[in-house]
């Protein structure tokens, strides 16, 4: 989500500039710099950003270079009679130096500094849209350009978590032989410390092997990889609906884990964690 474009506009003799800035944010986040006068478009502004964009901090900067006979000074010479009199009337009290031009000059008042005319709001407002506008436009190119970065690192990682399932789910510590085995020892164990009843061992065995069993977790997982791929190969914003996914694979991955009866399949299992924890960094830097 991260983005800059500008967009340069003329109106009369005064240059307008439009500069938006984007990075990544879990909302969307609009600030805005407007320069003086032009205060009355800081809501159109951000309504066409917020129709525009549904992710990131965005700052919008907007400048109005004057290029006219703004600027010019000139004497005020009410100013000027009053500060004169004034010092008149003092040197006839006071024995001191007579003040020095640049020092009259720069008293309050005396020179002005013309701004020009007043903003036309309802001449300026098309062609400041429409940069706006334009600026948008280049905003989200660039901003889609980034997100087809990101797209091939998320694939990357898809593709690492589709094989760490595979590996869980062939490993030979699944296998009906393997959980028996384990079984088996088990309800050894049991036997050893309590007088149980066939019926009471049956049914802690079935418990046994019901959270031994990982089946649904991969199951799932291969839905959220096969739904997350849907949404990166299709159109619109897809970020919220992505990091929703990435925290039902963490979910799924940290059963899979509390389930593990192996060495082998745990280490998988923190793979998978590993590999999901950077699939949800990268998923906040797409709308």
């Amino acid at each position: 989500m991260t983005g800059y474009a500008r967009a340069d506009a003329m109106f009369g003799p005064a240059r307008l500039r439009v500069e938006l800035k984007s990075v990544n944010g879990r909302g969307l986040d609009i600030r805005t710099r407007l320069a003086p006068g032009l205060d009355a478009f800081d809501i159109p502004i951000r309504q066409a950003l917020g129709q525009a964009l549904s992710r990131g901090s965005v700052n919008a900067a907007v400048s109005l270079d004057r290029q006219s006979a703004s600027g010019a000074v000139s004497v005020n010479p009410a100013a000027l009679e009053t500060i004169l009199a004034a010092l008149l009337t003092l040197s006839e009290r006071v024995d001191a130096r007579r003040p020095s031009l640049d020092g009259i000059l720069a008293l309050p008042g005396v020179l002005v500094v013309e701004e020009g005319r007043d903003i036309d709001e309802e001449g300026l407002e098309p062609i400041l849209m429409s940069a706006v506008r334009q600026a948008i436009a280049a905003l989200q190119q660039s901003r889609l350009e980034e997100g087809a970065r990101i797209t091939e690192i998320l694939s990357r990682q898809l593709d690492t978590i589709a094989d760490l399932v595979n590996r869980a789910d062939a490993h030979p510590g699944r296998s009906r032989e393997a959980i028996s085995a384990r079984l088996a020892l088990q309800v050894q164990s049991l036997r050893q410390e309590a007088d149980i009843s066939p019926d009471r061992l049956a049914q802690e065995a079935l418990v046994l092997a019901t959270k031994a069993d990982i089946q649904e977790e991969i199951d799932r997982l291969r839905a959220h990889i096969a739904g997350a791929r849907a949404l990166l190969s299709g159109s619109g914003a897809v970020g919220r609906r992505l990091d929703f996914l990435a925290q039902e694979f963490n979910r799924e991955a940290n059963t899979l884990c509390s389930k593990s009866n192996a060495v082998e399949l745990t280490a998988i299992g923190l793979d998978l964690k590993a590999v999901i924890d950077q699939l949800r960094e990268q998923v906040q830097n797409i709308e």
